[in-house]
């Protein structure tokens, strides 16, 4: 199942650490897969407030997002962007195929149910 490293960084001063951050990053995560799936693109906002950029990475799996994070490589370039951006960095699963919401709901109603 895909998973996914998503980023909310704020906005920060360009710095050279940046840009080198951002020439080596690619290289951190391709062994194990993963690949660029938003990165630099303009987003709307639509509810709520949302400042800064987005960057979401896609993995064949969990076990890869981890272990690309945990790599001697990216533990090595991550205080090249950290020191000049603040952000939230999450890893999560995607949804299997075939994943059906409608099955979520009737959990959830059949736990309103029993209250």
């Amino acid at each position: 199942m895909t998973a996914y490293a998503v980023a909310h960084l704020r906005e920060a001063a360009p710095h050279p650490e940046i840009a080198e951050y951002i020439e080596r990053v690619t290289a951190t995560f391709a062994p194990y897969g993963g690949r660029f799936l938003v990165h630099g693109a303009q987003h709307e906002v639509k509810e709520g407030e949302w400042a800064g950029h987005v960057v979401i990475i896609a993995f064949p799996g969990i076990t890869e997002a981890r272990a690309w994070w945990d790599s001697p490589a990216y533990r090595e370039i991550a205080p090249l962007r950290s020191r000049h951006i603040a952000g939230d960095i999450i890893l999560v699963d995607g949804v299997a195929e075939g994943y059906d919401p409608a099955t979520t709901a009737k959990t959830l109603r059949e736990a309103l149910a029993g209250e």
